[in-house]
């Protein structure tokens, strides 16, 4: 029986392919657009496990170049520079078969310096900064819908009262601004490390994964990151010092998320330990997510766990 192998350069041109589609999808599908802009890296991370790092940054530039004729230069080169990083530091590290946390933690960097670059080449060209373009499109969407209801005979006092919340809302969303930059480069590597763990199993590629979730520790620097947030969001504000103030907003954020992945892991832990039914389980996890006050001591359980490992002690008092 004969066996037909496809070759390295039909493989490249096909993937190459699939994210020259996956791109024209993104711009022109209003809800789908986002999974496939999300998604739009898996065949670059394919082909760099089963072909190389080489063939991967080839197959970028032919897509790009694609992109570029069939959709926009600068579209193209926005979206190369935002989500192939990552996709090509994903396969780097599954076919040198790195742990799943160095693969994870190299694609994180790798997808948030590429969305650094991405806003850096807006700045350059438009002169403009990308991230208060953001905001201002919302601030002007909420103007809109304040006129309409004011046509509808809304009173001053109400309109006056959600323009005041609107205001507030936006000059937070400003102040974190920096952290939705962090959260969307995660975004891209949680999606493309999940699937693209599904897809390479698919195709038999051995691959490292991350260890249980239960058994999640993070660096206790985000412990000491939240005390020295803490301290700069009292200088930074009682001083009107705002760099100093955002950037210890951003931080005292990026610790409590950490943290409460940590807090989760170890209350995932814990009811695993007394054997909790699934059910029970995903109902304290959802209980826990939507509730302010249990998120704030979950996170802040997490942190410390970070430094005293709760879990060791756990372990060592049920040995005993």
């Amino acid at each position: 029986m004969t066996q037909h192998r496809i070759t390295p350069m039909a493989e490249s041109g096909l993937l190459a392919a699939m994210t020259v589609v996956l791109a024209m999808l993104a711009v022109y599908l209003p809800v789908l657009g986002i999974v496939a802009a999300l998604i739009w890296a898996l065949p670059i991370l394919v082909l760099v496990v089963r072909h190389g790092f080489r063939w991967g940054i080839m197959a970028v530039l032919v897509s790009g170049i694609c992109m570029a004729f069939l959709l926009e230069p600068m579209m193209s080169l926005r979206m190369v520079l935002s989500f192939a990083p990552a996709g090509l530091l994903l396969g780097l590290g599954f076919r040198r078969h790195w742990s799943g946390a160095k693969v994870f933690g190299a694609a994180f960097l790798a997808s948030l310096a590429g969305k650094l670059a991405a806003l850096a080449l807006i700045f350059a060209v438009t002169a403009v900064n990308p991230l208060n373009m953001d905001v201002d499109a919302i601030r002007a969407s909420f103007e809109a819908v304040f006129q309409m209801y004011q046509s509808m005979g809304m009173e001053e006092a109400a309109l006056a009262k959600a323009r005041q919340e609107m205001d507030a809302a936006l000059m937070m969303l400003q102040l974190l601004l920096p952290l939705v930059v962090l959260m969307m480069g995660l975004t891209d590597t949680v999606v493309g490390y999940l699937l693209g763990t599904r897809v390479l199993r698919r195709l038999g590629e051995p691959v490292e994964t991350l260890p249980p979730f239960a058994e999640w520790r993070l660096p206790s620097f985000f412990l000491y990151l939240f005390g020295f947030a803490l301290v700069g969001i009292y200088w930074g504000g009682t001083r009107e010092i705002q760099l100093l103030y955002q950037i210890s907003v951003n931080a005292n954020m990026v610790a409590i998320f950490a943290g409460l992945i940590q807090g989760l892991a170890l209350t995932h832990c814990v009811m695993r330990h007394y054997k909790l039914a699934t059910v029970a389980r995903i109902l304290i996890i959802v209980v826990i997510i939507t509730s302010g006050f249990l998120t704030q001591l979950v996170a802040l359980t997490g942190l410390f766990d970070m430094l005293f490992d709760y879990r060791r002690r756990f372990a060592a008092r049920g040995e005993k």
